[in-house]
């Protein structure tokens, strides 16, 4: 689901347009105006996508990434990418609550802390291990001196608001498309909460939480490859709900030598002409250390050999992919070659019957100058 095609926009659109796409299918889908079969899917859908798309961090991660921010992946929590916002919800902030008389903006349980997201980059070995990684975030965690209470221990305990007397809601008037109602929303002087903090805690200033630097241990699948992404539950930010999650971005770290497709390892291994047609022996990394591979004689460019189990696990499969030995014959220039070196290669092109006399040599390097324009 692409949710700027779901919205009607283009890539660029603005804010501005964005905004008015989504009322207009806000109203048409919106469950208590619209009874039709699929209206209360499609009204999610495209709330989905407006909270996406309206946030300018959590649209560049969808641009980047390709797909909801955190919780907002298949499989997932359906408003996981909207901050665990409820589509109603979200529809009251824009056009205030109670529109269609159906829901009220009253408050609702404690929203638990948003979901984090780090990037991991990641080696062959690693990998390979299954190993146990440390990631470093900033999450925002309980208050150690209030224990998240916001007023200072010992203290003035917290009042009920006088604007909404505790209630964390007051009816307003709004203008809407049907004319003026009232409707009920957020106090703004509690900001919902139905408390006033009398004597906020001099630590975190009456927020309940302080920004924290943790290393947080990441347990990777055995076989993991760039672009996935592991949820470590419960190590977002704190909320009055309990914690959100982390999700951390799997990048691949280059190897010198090897490169990876899929569960297997490729080596190119440079080999001289002499080795290639009568044969020898070979150094090839591996992910174990050195390995001593033959190379038979007559070997062509390009051949390849397997080394079988000295790939990666398959991810979320059984078995072990293999380690691919590309063959690269490395042909010298004739300018690279000593006086000696050259005599012996005219020696073996007249014992072949390939003989390559001087005049045809300075012919072919002249067509290269001319080539090369120089």
């Amino acid at each position: 689901m692409d949710f700027y095609e779901l919205l009607g926009v283009s890539r660029t659109a603005s804010a501005d347009e964005i905004k008015s796409a989504y009322r207009k299918l806000a109203l048409k889908y919106h469950p208590d105006r619209n009874k039709e079969d699929g209206a209360q899917e499609k009204f999610a859908k495209i709330n989905e996508a407006y909270a996406i798309l309206s946030d300018p961090e959590k649209r560049a991660h969808y641009d980047r990434f390709g797909s909801a921010p955190a919780g907002g992946m298949p499989g997932g929590d359906p408003f996981g990418g909207m901050g665990g916002v409820d589509p109603m919800d979200l529809f009251e902030q824009l056009f205030g609550g109670g529109l269609f008389g159906g829901r009220g903006g009253g408050r609702r349980g404690p929203q638990r802390g948003d979901d984090l997201e780090t990037e991991a980059h990641v080696t062959l070995q690693q990998a390979r291990e299954g190993a146990e990684i440390e990631v470093e975030v900033d999450r925002f965690t309980t208050c150690e001196h209030c224990h998240g209470e916001r007023s200072e221990p010992g203290g003035k305990p917290p009042k009920a608001c006088p604007t909404c007397k505790g209630s964390g809601a007051v009816q307003v008037q709004a203008r809407t498309i049907l004319g003026t109602m009232m409707t009920q929303q957020p106090c703004p002087t509690c900001r919902g909460e139905g408390v006033q903090i009398e004597e906020p805690c001099t630590v975190c200033h009456g927020r309940g939480r302080t920004l924290k630097s943790e290393r947080v241990k990441v347990r990777l699948p055995k076989g993991i490859d760039e672009g996935y992404r592991i949820r470590v539950a419960g190590m977002g930010h704190e909320g009055p709900g309990g914690p959100g999650d982390l999700y951390v971005h799997i990048e691949m770290e280059r190897h010198p030598e090897l490169r990876r497709e899929e569960e297997h390892l490729v080596y190119v291994a440079r080999i001289g002409y002499a080795t290639a047609v009568m044969g020898g022996t070979i150094n090839v990394p591996t992910l174990d250390g050195t390995h001593t591979v033959d190379v038979k004689p007559g070997t062509a460019h390009g051949e390849m050999t397997r080394l079988r189990g000295l790939g990666l696990p398959r991810l979320q499969g059984v078995g072990t992919g293999d380690l691919v030995v590309v063959f690269e014959i490395a042909v010298p220039k004739a300018a690279q070659l000593s006086a000696e070196a050259r005599e012996a290669l005219r020696a073996y092109a007249r014992a072949v019957g390939d003989d390559v006399p001087e005049h045809r040599e300075g012919f072919f390097e002249k067509i290269g100058k001319a080539i090369r324009g120089e």
